[in-house]
């Protein structure tokens, strides 16, 4: 095992309090002929990544048995250290330039209609790894041409390039995550930018692509917070959205502050509907790519 992932995002532990009931995730027991078994087999002889494992996603049984997945692309350790992700951190190795064919190959076994591909931040990239995500969507496009492809990416620091490297390979949806409201930024992702997310997510959207994006809520925010932040999304561009509830992947993670109802994500999605989003998936379980392939707008 690397050495460095993993590392403690908190100098203090914090005790996870325990789970309300409608957090609770029922389990599945998977047999050899199981499409869960299926997916993890795919996976793992591919040598292939997937955000599901790596960020401890609590829907992980559930979307498997659906087969559906996210694929991490560029490794499984992350140059940024976000005190709400588990994702590992580290220095990354050297990417794998056969990985992308690797994922179209996989893709194609598991005969999917649609597919979210996503990465760990690679700053130490010139072009933040974009160049391997269009070389991933070239791909399944050759392989699996009827396949609908969601991209989630990371901000490439804005660099006009890198978001040109992925634009050219035309992804049907370009999601980035705000992931947090503006105030606690400094405190929850501090090698990130709110502003430099909006800037993003407007460039998506000038650029005539889909744009998605979405949010974790309990982490500390406040209802006139969470307002500002899906205003903001909306006036960038984002039609797409996600509101999810955070829990805490470990004791050295940022602890959660609130469990909030499931009736209270029906609001927010409310909320959003009335701005003009499109589409919006709201519930405490919800994540970036729960049930995307449900959530695919007809006009792409």
């Amino acid at each position: 095992m690397n050495p460095l992932k993993k590392k403690p995002r908190t100098k203090e532990n914090h005790p996870i309090p325990s789970h309300p009931e409608w957090m609770k995730v029922k389990i599945s027991f998977p047999t050899e002929e199981d499409s869960l078994s299926k997916v993890r087999g795919e996976v793992a002889s591919r040598k292939l990544n997937t955000v599901c494992e790596s960020a401890s996603c609590p829907n992980l049984n559930h979307c498997w048995n659906r087969r559906t997945a996210t694929y991490m692309l560029g490794g499984d350790i992350c140059t940024r250290r976000c005190h709400y992700c588990d994702v590992a951190f580290g220095k990354p190795g050297k990417l794998d330039s056969e990985e992308p064919l690797r994922v179209a190959e996989s893709v194609l076994e598991l005969e999917l209609n649609h597919v979210v591909l996503t990465a760990v931040n690679r700053d130490d990239l010139k072009d933040g790894g974009s160049e391997h995500f269009a070389e991933t969507v070239n791909h399944i496009r050759r392989l699996r041409p009827n396949c609908s492809i969601e991209v989630l990416i990371p901000d490439f620091k804005a660099k006009r390039d890198s978001l040109d490297l992925l634009y050219a390979s035309k992804p049907n949806i370009i999601n980035h995550n705000i992931e947090t409201v503006r105030a606690l930024f400094p405190k929850i992702a501090p090698q990130k930018n709110y502003e430099r997310s909006l800037q993003v997510l407007k460039d998506i959207s000038e650029h005539g692509f889909m744009t998605k994006s979405g949010i974790i809520l309990g982490l500390g925010e406040t209802h006139s917070d969470v307002e500002e932040c899906l205003s903001d999304l909306y006036e960038n561009g984002v039609r797409m959205l996600t509101i999810g509830q955070y829990l805490q992947p470990s004791p050295t993670h940022y602890p959660v502050q609130e469990y909030l109802k499931p009736e209270v994500f029906d609001d927010w999605k409310s909320f959003a509907y009335k701005l003009g989003f499109k589409i919006v998936a709201s519930s405490p379980l919800v994540r970036s790519s729960y049930h995307a392939d449900e959530y695919v707008p007809e006009e792409i």
